[in-house]
């Protein structure tokens, strides 16, 4: 029996992109890593390449960085030129938004409680607000089937 695909979670921000994944059968997310954006999408891009050749992925889910009230943030506006550059590299694969309103602040509690060091704060925030993004989603996932919704 072949193993589920899994999902992809990204945090895509201006400096950082955080990378996380679903196990082999989508239960459970893990932190990656964190790419270093440099100002190019290009690099993110090629490094995603390399992570797809790496594991089996049908779908990748981006955060989407609403305003407190719901509406488009100008950072929404830079993450959607972003989805629409995923959409068009990877037109095979269900590309994927969900509100990540308060990830950081839940990762920046998380790294608190862990008592994790100032200086590897910067270096982890994304992975794990890219997490956080794909537990969102998983959730989403397990409550529509448990409803009967798609």
């Amino acid at each position: 029996m072949r193993n589920k695909m899994r999902i992809l979670g990204i945090d895509y921000g201006e400096a950082r992109v955080g990378i996380a994944i679903t196990d082999a059968l989508n239960i459970t997310a893990q932190g990656l890593e964190t790419i270093q954006r440099n100002g190019s999408d290009k690099i993110v891009l090629r490094r995603l390449d390399e992570i797809l050749e790496q594991y089996e992925i049908d779908t990748m889910v981006v955060g989407m960085p609403l305003n407190m009230n719901g509406t488009i943030s100008e950072r929404a506006k830079i993450t959607q030129e972003f989805v629409h550059k995923l959409k068009c590299k990877y037109n095979k694969m269900k590309i994927d938004t969900i509100d990540e309103r308060l990830t950081t602040v839940e990762a920046h509690k998380t790294m608190n409680f862990l008592d994790i060091n100032k200086n590897k704060k910067k270096n982890i925030v994304d992975t794990i607000s890219a997490v956080y993004i794909l537990e969102t989603y998983l959730n989403k996932l397990k409550n529509s089937l448990q409803n009967g919704t798609k």
